[in-house]
Formats: structure tokens, sequence, C-alpha cells
């Protein structure tokens, strides 16, 4: 699969079984999640609906073909947290390491910085050992795209019979200010931003 006929655009509910069927074997196979079950296709759905009402959700495919996706999402839900969102990615068991991770970030990215988003922040599961449900992979892979390590909580996600840490990292993605425009809705960025998606 060349690189080249790889596109980005923006998810639609309509894509939400592919975009499951990505999603489900990290949460039955792996503690890249820990959610334990995995979401119905109505819940999943929504979920969707919800990012798209404020923030970006992207996927990245092949002639209709699904091969990964991410989007942001609130940061607490505070409204003070507001310039702040965190990330999430996944990538097709058998599309890794084909850079789909590193354009879906940067198009976040500049969405970000559109949306008047300044920090990015990424909640990690971390083992203190890696073992066959987590590696350190996703730490790795964050930290070589600017991420850094700003907290670790011990022995707090439980899964398949085995307990381990989580991790925050964060990239700062533009100035803080006195007096910080607000943070537009996705939706309400103008046309031209999502040129930056193809």
């Amino acid at each position: 699969m060349k690189k080249e006929n790889i596109s980005v655009r923006i998810a639609s509910p309509d894509d939400a079984a592919k975009i499951l069927s990505i999603y489900a074997p990290y949460v039955r196979n792996t503690v890249i999640t820990f959610e334990y079950e995995v979401p119905s296709l109505e819940e999943f759905t929504e979920r969707i609906k919800k990012t798209l009402k404020k923030y970006p959700y992207l996927v990245a495919e092949v002639q209709g073909e699904i091969l990964g996706y991410a989007y942001t999402g609130p940061f607490v839900g505070r409204a003070a947290y507001a310039w702040a969102a965190e990330t999430t990615i996944y990538i097709r068991e058998d599309c890794k390491k084909m850079g789909l991770g590193k354009r879906l970030y940067k198009i976040l990215e500049e969405i970000s910085r559109a949306q008047n988003i300044l920090n990015l922040n990424a909640c990690i599961g971390y083992p203190e050992i890696e073992d066959e449900y987590l590696t350190k992979n996703s730490v790795q892979f964050h930290a070589h795209l600017g991420y850094r390590m700003v907290g670790e909580f011990h022995q707090c996600g439980y899964k398949f019979n085995r307990w381990y840490n989580m991790v925050w990292m964060e990239k700062i993605i533009g100035p803080h200010n006195s007096f910080q425009p607000p943070v537009i809705p996705f939706p309400q960025l103008p046309k031209e931003v999502l040129e930056i998606i193809r």
C-alpha cells in the first residue's frame, strides 16, 4: 500500500462501524485502552457525534478503507481548561509504521491551532515492565512528535488481572497570552482551514 494513496478526511457517524472495527481489538487484546468491553455500534456512533460538535475527528483511508483515526476532546472539562485538548489515536493493527499516526497528528495540531487550542495532552497506559498487552511504544511515539512527560500515576489501571501505570504527556502548540482568544468549535472554523485535510 503506497503512502501517497492515503487520504485524510473528517469522519462521519456513518463511519462508526469501520472505526469500531479498528478499536475493538485494542479493547479485547491490549491495555492501550483501559476500556473493558467493546462499545456497541450505537454508543460508538454517539461518541463520534459528540466529538464532532466541538472537535475534529479524522480518518486516514485508501479507497474507502479506513486504516486509522484520531481526534481531540475536552481535557478535564472545566471552563478554564478550554484551551487544552486530549488527543486520541488508533491505527489498524496491520497498518502500523506507515506514517499514519504522524500524519493524523500533524493535521490535528493544525486544526487545534486554528481553534485557538494551545495544549495537547495524551493519557497513555504505561507498563513498569512491557508485556504482551502493553509496551512503551505509545510514549515513544508521542515523544518523537514533541510531547513531553508531565506525570505518572502508579498501578491505577487494572486489566487482564494485572496492574498498569498511566502517564500524561503534553505538547504546547501556541503562546499563552494574558487575554486569550476563545476556542472556536470545530464546525465553526472557516472552510479554508479544512483545506489542510487531504
